[in-house]
């Protein structure tokens, strides 16, 4: 009997071992056929079918803030960016991305998947848009440049730079942001806020006038407020290069002397349909901003100057000029005594005269 009982006991035990292994065969068999049955899901779901947008320009569309991804898949259905809604939820859902796809602008063109889709809406990879801001731009166009590039509203964008609550929160030590929206190529997305425009140009300004940049304007004297201003006046001026920083010299020996800066981009910053030809009338338009008839410097910038202007504020050339006249080329005559003045003036306006006889 103990020897029977023993037998029919390894018999169980190999039975249960024999059983226990065909199972586990099963189990991976199963395992393997349920991984294959996923991947091929994935596969089917995310990058099959594939959509073809023949449009030369691309499909735009645009999703809005706090859109479900239900929502979210019925624009893009709609649009034609996608085939099937359905297989677009569940490929996001199998990445585990369908409550982190990002509100904006896009563009979809070319062979598309659902892959495709949801990578771009789950990275933000919205419409980008390049635009370049000229220096010596005033803000108001600025405001009609961004206008055209990204459909800012005009009128908000000029409150908002007039904004004093805005100035101190930009930590700008003047009475609008003008002179402070640094001139620079920038790249922004398509349905970018105007506040987001201010912050990014009054950053890159800060970042162009640094450390070393304020404490020279410390060295000579001047607040940032006051180099920025002339710097735009100088910026106005100028349209040689070469002769930015002699410009800058002239206008800081007339501060130090206490003379009249009588700078003409001043004159054209207050009149209502410059830039142009100034009258005798406008030099006498009662404005802080008139330089010919208020010493020292306006109360802030009159444009939005760039680095190089900035720079002859800092680093001018050392002459001694405070006068000089318009050749009517781009180039200045300049003159250290009023003589001179009166003399290069006389000798432009008689060759303008006879421009204008042959003409």
């Amino acid at each position: 009997m103990r020897i029977g009982s023993k037998i029919n006991r390894n018999h169980l035990k190999s039975s249960v071992e024999r059983i226990l292994k065909n199972n586990r065969k099963l189990f991976l068999i199963a395992a393997a056929v349920f991984s294959c049955a996923v991947f091929l899901l994935y596969i089917i779901v995310l990058f099959i079918p594939v959509n073809r947008i023949d449009n030369p320009g691309g499909i735009e569309i645009v999703i809005k803030r706090g859109m479900s991804p239900g929502l979210i898949a019925d624009v893009l259905l709609k649009e034609g960016v996608i085939r099937n809604r359905s297989s677009f939820l569940l490929g996001a859902k199998l990445i585990g991305v369908s409550r982190k796809l990002k509100a904006g602008r896009y563009r979809f063109g070319g062979r598309v998947t659902n892959y495709f889709v949801i990578r771009k809406l789950f990275h933000g990879d919205v419409i980008k848009v390049w635009v370049t801001i000229p220096e010596g731009s005033r803000v108001s166009k600025i405001a009609e440049i961004l206008n055209k590039k990204f459909g800012i509203d005009i009128d908000y964008f000029m409150r908002l730079v007039n904004d004093t609550s805005l100035c101190n929160r930009f930590g700008i030590d003047g009475p609008n942001l003008e002179g402070y929206l640094y001139p620079d190529t920038y790249c922004f997305n398509i349905d970018v806020s105007s506040e987001t425009i201010l912050e990014t140009m009054v950053s890159r300004f800060k970042e162009i006038f640094c450390d070393s940049l304020r404490k020279r304007a410390e060295e000579m004297g001047f607040s940032v407020h006051e180099v920025v201003t002339l710097a735009s006046i100088v910026e106005g001026e100028a349209m040689l290069d070469s002769e930015r920083k002699t410009i800058a010299s002239l206008y800081l020996n007339r501060l130090k002397k206490n003379m009249l800066l009588q700078a003409d981009p001043t004159i054209q910053y207050i009149i209502k349909n410059g830039p142009r030809r100034l009258l005798e009338k406008d030099l006498m338009i009662d404005s802080p901003y008139n330089t010919y008839i208020h010493r020292g410097l306006p109360p802030g910038p009159i444009n939005n100057p760039g680095l190089a202007s900035i720079m002859a504020v800092l680093y001018p050339s050392k002459e001694d000029y405070l006068f000089m006249v318009a050749n009517g080329d781009g180039s200045h005559t300049f003159s250290k005594t009023i003589s001179d003045h009166i003399a290069a003036k006389r000798r432009f306006d008689r060759i303008r005269k006879e421009q204008n006889h042959q003409f």
